[in-house]
């Protein structure tokens, strides 16, 4: 295969996440993609290939400020739809030694010893929700993804970090817009303001009102040492965790849910014990991965690998949605949810030294969540149709535009 490949233009709607990918897999381990205004890409959903890749920095590096020409130049305006990941100065658009620095200052707040400190807090967090849940549910359709799941991660996101609660709708905004690959230039390039104005305010209120949180504790590593981080990586690096940590387990709690309310069987056999909520948590992740395209990384040199040939400054993307369904891994089921399937094999936390930050309590988070949602509503069910469900417009997460649920079952038709 050569560079030379008609180029697939990925759905802004991302309306067939999965769809596309088996597209993608005729072109081979690694495709030709075109983004929003004609940037094309390559799009790697191979998972060895993958692995090489994310492993190899030296040769793939997520730093677009020395290493994709069309940033430096001044090609790639505001206005793209994709701005803000490469935009964003944090740790996942850093390679080596400043990539080292600023992972460094947050592996403390992710520990297991803290992740479980937070236990109770996380399980006083998902009571609380599901009884404005049952509230709200009393009769009709709600929503369940606006309701459970994304209110989970972003309260534990905002309490995490100190987010005033009058301000978290402001300090959230630019994230949900991100990975929205829908939006207009004008939107792009105003989202790319509000954002660095949002968690600019965000840490002066910090610096204002210190308390026991994450940003107060980065605002004192940057004042002890104003080397070790900068006002620009305070800022992309907060924004990365606020919207990132939420967006990922918003999906994964969501896609969850949908597979074990559409598989009443596989239901019954997790909450006998037949089968562990942990079995249930790795084949989503592995199935229905949080995220579809995930942006950024660039070839620093000329480099053939998985059959086809990249040019220096080159873009890549990993699929990871179609990663998690490799059938050289998985075989001829790949694509089918299967919790007692003995190999569980995915990459949806990452792989070498950008492995997610956030997965100990991501885990413990849908941990506490997804059991205690269908302990409080064993009934629950989908109402529409599976094949109805909308996509969220975005090629970057793998996600629902929302979840209409019955929370007592689907009611009966009178006649």
């Amino acid at each position: 295969m050569s560079d030379a490949v008609c180029p697939y233009r990925l759905d802004p709607q991302g309306a067939d996440t999965h769809g596309e990918t088996t597209l993608l897999r005729a072109q081979g381990p690694i495709a030709r993609v075109e983004l929003p205004d004609g940037v094309l890409a390559w799009s790697v959903h191979d998972y060895e290939v993958t692995k090489e890749i994310m492993g190899n920095e030296q040769l793939f590096s997520k730093n677009p400020r020395r290493n994709w020409p069309a940033y430096m130049n001044g090609e790639i305006s505001n206005g793209w739809p994709l701005i803000t990941w490469a935009a964003m100065d944090t740790m996942a658009t850093q390679d080596g030694v400043d990539h080292a620095r600023l992972r460094k200052l947050l592996l403390k707040a992710f520990t297991q010893r803290r992740v479980d400190a937070m236990k109770p807090y996380i399980e006083a967090t998902v009571k609380e929700l599901l009884d404005g849940l049952e509230t709200a549910g009393a009769e009709g359709v709600v929503d369940l993804k606006g309701l459970f799941h994304m209110e989970l991660p972003t309260r534990l996101m905002c309490d995490l970090f100190g987010v005033p609660v009058e301000t978290r709708a402001e300090v959230l905004e630019g994230g949900h817009k991100n990975i929205d690959t829908r939006i207009t230039a004008e939107v792009a390039s105003a989202n790319l303001d509000q954002w660095q104005i949002a968690i600019s305010n965000l840490v002066q209120y910090k610096r204002d009102n210190p308390g026991d949180d994450l940003t107060t504790g980065m605002i004192a590593a940057m004042d002890e040492d104003g080397s070790r981080l900068s006002d620009s990586e305070m800022i992309g690096t907060l924004h990365l965790l606020l919207g990132a940590g939420s967006e990922t387990l918003v999906n994964a709690l969501a896609h969850a849910s949908v597979a074990l309310m559409t598989d009443r069987d596989l239901l019954a056999k997790v909450k006998a014990g037949e089968i562990p909520w942990e079995n249930v948590f790795e084949e989503t992740l592995r199935v229905e991965s949080p995220v579809a395209h995930l942006p950024f990384r660039f070839a620093t040199e000329d480099v053939e690998i998985g059959g086809v040939r990249m040019s220096r400054g080159d873009v890549v993307l990993v699929d990871f949605a179609g990663v998690g369904r490799d059938p050289a891994i998985h075989g001829e089921t790949a694509g089918e949810f299967d919790a007692l399937r003995a190999d569980k094999t995915h990459l949806s936390f990452g792989f070498g030294v950008h492995y997610c930050l956030g997965a100990r309590l991501a885990k413990s988070a849908w941990m506490s969540g997804i059991p205690a949602l269908f302990e409080r509503f064993p009934d629950l069910t989908l109402a529409v149709e599976r094949d109805r469900l909308v996509g969220q417009g975005s090629f970057v997460v793998n996600g629902h535009e929302s979840l209409p649920v019955h929370l007592y079952g689907k009611p009966a038709l009178v006649a």
